[in-house]
C-alpha cells in the first residue's frame, strides 16, 4: 500500500478555476518526492486536499490507506504539516510552549510530552532559544520550528511546503541532512520546492506539474535525460570556430559564458559527436560535456513562464 495516492483528483475553485485536473500519484513508504511546478501549478492545494485542509471536487486521495474525505481523523493523526511562514506559529509564545501546545492537539501523553519537546528542540537547533517567544526568531529558526511542530505528533507522512525558505546556506544543509534522517526513520515525506539543487540532494523521485496536471516523475537524475537531446558542450575559442560550429547542421545556439568561453546547445544528443570531432580538428584543447541541470529541466518541460527557478 502506498504512503500516498491520489485518483483522478480534481479541484475547482469558485468562478470556474480549475486548479487539479485528474491527478494520479503514488508515493512509496519511506520515500522522499519532490513536487516541483510554477506558481498556480497546483502544488498547493494537493497538499492541502491530503492535510484534509481542502475537499477534492472529484477524484480521491489516500493517505496511509486513509480516505481523506472518509477518514478525516485517521489522516490527520498520521500527517505532520509544514507550510513555512507565521501560519500554525504564535508570536507570543515560546518554542517550548509552542510545542506543548502542539503536543496537546495531538493528545500525546503528557509525559512523552515532556521528553519529546526538549528533543526536538535541540534536534533542530532551537534548544538554546527554547523559551525565547516566537516573535524574536529569524524566518530561519521559524522554519526549523516548523519542523519540530510537524514531528511532535509522530508523523508517518509529512508535508513539507518550501521548508528552507528565509534559511542560511549552513542551516538549509542541516535542514536537508535532517530530511535523510527522517527518511532512515522509515517517515515518507512530500516537499514541495523551487529550490532545484535541495531536491536533487534530497528527493528519491521528483513530480513536475503544471496547471494542475502531473507531467512527468522521475528520479532527479532520469529527468536530465528527458531532455538529453539539450546536452551542454562548453569550450574555450575565438570567433572563428565559433562560427564553424554554429554552421553544423543540428546546432540550435552557441552562447557565450564567463569568463572566456562558449556552450554549444544540441537539438539531438546524436549531433554531439559532431561537434566534438569540429572542436578537436580546429584544435581546441578546453572541452566539456555534461548533462542538463535540474533547473534546465524544469524550464525546459514546464516552460519559461518568466519564474525564478
Amino acid at each position: 500500500m502506498p504512503a500516498v495516492e491520489t485518483r483522478d483528483l480534481g479541484r475547482v475553485y469558485a468562478g470556474g478555476v480549475r486548479a487539479l485536473e485528474g491527478l494520479s500519484l503514488s508515493i512509496e513508504r519511506g520515500e522522499v518526492r519532490g513536487l516541483l511546478g510554477p506558481n498556480g501549478a497546483g502544488k498547493t492545494t494537493l497538499v492541502r486536499i491530503l492535510s484534509t485542509i481542502l475537499l477534492p471536487s472529484e477524484g480521491q486521495a489516500f493517505v496511509l490507506g486513509h480516505d481523506v474525505v472518509r477518514d478525516t481523523a485517521a489522516v490527520r493523526a498520521a500527517i505532520g504539516i509544514v507550510f513555512g511562514g507565521d501560519k500554525g506559529l504564535y508570536p507570543k509564545l515560546t518554542a517550548r510552549q509552542t510545542l506543548d501546545y502542539w503536543a496537546a492537539l495531538y493528545r500525546v501523553p503528557i509525559e512523552q510530552t515532556r521528553r519529546k519537546v526538549p528533543a526536538l528542540l535541540d534536534r533542530v537547533g532551537l534548544a538554546t532559544r527554547a523559551d525565547d517567544r516566537v516573535e524574536t526568531y529569524s524566518r530561519g529558526m521559524k522554519q526549523r520550528l516548523h519542523l519540530a511542530r510537524g514531528l511532535i505528533g509522530d508523523a508517518k507522512v509529512l508535508f513539507l511546503d518550501e521548508p528552507t525558505i528565509g534559511m542560511d546556506p549552513i542551516a538549509a544543509r542541516d535542514f536537508r541532512a535532517l530530511i535523510g534522517e527522517l527518511r532512515g526513520e522509515g517517515r515518507t515525506i512530500l516537499l514541495t520546492t523551487h529550490d532545484m539543487a535541495e531536491a536533487e540532494a534530497v528527493c528519491d523521485r521528483v513530480a513536475l506539474i503544471d496547471h494542475g496536471r502531473l507531467l512527468a516523475v522521475e528520479t532527479p537524475e532520469s529527468l536530465s535525460r528527458l531532455v538529453s537531446q539539450h546536452e551542454r558542450i562548453d569550450f574555450e575559442g575565438d570567433d572563428q570556430i565559433v562560427q564553424a560550429v554554429q554552421d553544423l547542421p543540428g546546432v540550435v545556439a552557441v552562447k557565450p559564458v564567463l569568463p572566456t568561453g562558449f556552450r554549444v546547445e544540441v537539438a539531438d544528443a546524436d549531433i554531439v559527436h559532431s561537434v566534438l570531432a569540429l572542436l578537436v580538428e580546429q584544435g581546441v584543447t578546453s572541452v566539456n560535456t555534461s548533462r542538463p541541470s535540474l533547473e534546465e529541466v524544469y524550464v525546459h518541460v514546464v516552460g519559461d513562464r518568466g519564474l525564478k527557478v
